[in-house]
């Protein structure tokens, strides 16, 4: 049993508790507060008073009552059944708290985050090998959609198994290997949020995550492993965007991180995931979902740690070689909490009162994104996606402008498109993506026009917004056809390829196929339209072909398996512009 050290509170500041005779414990040990032992870390430890975030509710603590140290980092608990649970930040599972307890969270109320009567079907690797870390002893099947593996903990010593449980059904708490130094392993173990989990090597990030967002995956695309941030104020669909990536990409594992966001809004996760259909496997998404729910009306202090337990629930997956997703809404809340517990701390506040290190903070965060082989020599990928809540949507404050500094791909919604009913309402000036040249291989071999018809796409957009500017000066009637068909094509592009309705069944999700073919066309008919207005053709003669109604409503006209139809349009396109542009080609001979 480990060592218990015992100390006792000095001074209450909210979440933050004070305590002496805590000087023999370690820096982000987990101790026990008060009569209800409430769940709480040690983030500073000076001159023999050992500082005290404290998770829980702890309104009616009292100056002298004890505190326990069990001389161990905060840490989760790892193994079969962490998919589709619903935990808070400090890996309670909130379906067995509201079973127990009702509605709210009590404080000192405790449950194991992990099922421990539950049996699980394990099917073992061959005894007696060498072993090492990360090694794979045997198989669960977790859900229909997930196969979790039973790996070797980071922290076994031992080389050599030298006994492995026979296939059949056991918990988590039952002996499954012994090692040569006589070590017993079980199906489940800690890790500290804190500490990141080791791997065998890191890699390059060359292949997208594929969210099946038009705007996403041919504008600005996410790598396996890469790091992205969603800006936006408030109504811009920060939410709904994640939602749509959570509900489509081709990540193995999703955890959601509901960081001190408004309960209605994971209400909405809640009730809709469950219901929701993996177009993948054809199954219920939650089968390869993890929840954290951390509301605006849980207590601060636990918001703060919500996102590490989510990273290394997202790690862990990852060394059994999986590509994980995480979303992160927001990481404006979770800066809130660290400026709010700073404060209660009485540090020197830097810009707009948030703490000096919060910009290794984030650091901290988004670094642990990666693609990596993993101990057990398989190839797993963590992508993590931030929310950022800019009040007012002002992207020059603190937490947006230092989140820039360690993601590569900024998706910043603009407030104009949300207005608009755009959804997507990522905008196309301010957005950006620098993994663009490290996935391009993989593009060329799925669809070679891939970056042409990018690059070109948003050159058009830019040019269309500083006529723009003009049009609202003097009318689009002062501008030449050769520009005013600039604003037509644009408008094409954002109808007909960047609006995608989260609603339509044809529409919610696009493959990369068909989303290239879409913005091909678009661009093609553009060109070839600039082309015969320069023969001499009216704008609008082109404008009222019946091909370019067509184009905008292949989105929801063709499904994903009806590419032929795609090039239907296209051949039909192309005819109709044959015949305008033999007929302006006869008028200039005459």
């Amino acid at each position: 049993m480990n060592e218990i050290i015992q100390g006792t509170v000095t001074r209450i500041s909210g979440p933050i508790v004070y305590a002496s005779g805590l000087e023999s414990c370690g820096l982000y040990d987990v101790v026990y507060v008060g009569k209800s032992s409430l769940i709480g870390e040690i983030i500073r430890l000076r001159d023999g008073i050992a500082t005290i975030q404290v998770y829980e509710d702890d309104t009616g603590m009292r100056i002298g009552e004890t505190v326990e140290c069990h001389l161990r980092p905060l840490s989760v608990r790892l193994g079969p059944g962490l998919v589709g649970t619903i935990y808070d930040g400090i890996q309670r599972p909130l379906k067995t708290l509201f079973d127990s307890s009702g509605s709210f969270l009590l404080p000192g109320v405790r449950s194991v985050p992990l099922d421990e009567t539950k049996k699980w079907h394990f099917t073992p690797a061959a005894a007696g090998q060498d072993i090492h870390t990360g090694f794979v002893l045997g198989t669960v099947r977790e859900t229909e959609s997930v196969v979790h593996k039973i790996m070797v903990p980071p922290t076994i010593l031992g080389t050599k198994l030298v006994w492995i449980a026979p296939e059949g059904d056991y918990t988590i708490d039952e002996p499954i290997a012994k090692t040569d130094q006589d070590e017993t392993i079980f199906m489940a173990h800690y890790w500290p949020v804190r500490k990141p989990r080791p791997y065998r090597e890191k890699l390059s990030v060359s292949e997208p995550l594929i969210t099946g967002q038009r705007v996403i995956d041919v504008f600005f695309p996410l790598s396996k492993g890469g790091t992205a941030a969603i800006p936006g104020g408030f109504g811009t669909g920060k939410t709904m965007t994640q939602h749509a990536v959570a509900k489509w990409c081709d990540a193995d594992i999703i955890v959601y991180i509901g960081c001190g966001e408004r309960g209605n809004e994971m209400t909405d996760v809640l009730s809709e995931f469950p219901e929701l259909i993996d177009p993948r496997t054809g199954r219920s998404l939650m089968e390869r979902t993890i929840l954290i729910a951390n509301t605006s009306n849980m207590p601060v202090a636990a918001r703060e740690v919500s996102l590490y337990s989510g990273i290394t629930l997202a790690e862990y997956y990852r060394d059994m070689g999986m590509d994980v997703a995480i979303m992160a809404d927001s990481t404006s809340r979770w800066a809130e909490a660290l400026r709010e517990l700073s404060g209660r701390m009485e540090e020197m506040p830097a810009e707009e009162g948030f703490p000096a290190y919060l910009p290794t903070r984030l650091a901290e965060f988004y670094e642990r994104a990666g693609r990596i082989t993993a101990l057990c020599g398989d190839g797993g990928s963590v992508s993590i996606i931030g929310a950022v809540s800019p009040p007012g949507g002002d992207f020059s404050e603190p937490v947006t402008q230092h989140t820039k500094r360690f993601i590569r791909c900024f998706w910043a919604l603009d407030r104009d498109l949300a207005n608009a009913r755009h959804y997507p309402a990522i905008g196309w000036i301010e957005s950006y993506s620098e993994y663009a040249d490290e996935i391009r291989p993989w593009w060329d071999r799925l669809d070679p026009r891939w970056n042409d018809v990018r690059l070109k796409a948003l050159d058009l957009l830019k040019r269309e917004q500083r006529l723009e500017q003009i049009v609202r000066l003097i009318g689009p009637d002062a501008l030449p056809d050769t520009e005013r068909i600039i604003l037509v094509a644009a408008e094409m592009i954002k109808n007909g390829f960047l609006q995608q309705s989260a609603f339509d069944e044809t529409d919610m999700f696009s493959v990369p196929e068909k989303q290239i073919m879409i913005l091909a066309i678009i661009m093609d008919f553009y060109r070839r339209a600039r082309s015969i207005i320069r023969n001499g053709a009216p704008l609008e003669k082109l404008v009222n072909l019946p091909c370019r109604e067509d184009i905008v409503r292949i989105k929801t006209t063709y499904t994903n398996e009806d590419l032929a139809g795609i090039t239907g349009v296209e051949t039909r396109m192309n005819q109709q512009l044959d015949e305008l542009e033999r007929l302006y080609r006869k008028a200039e001979l005459v």
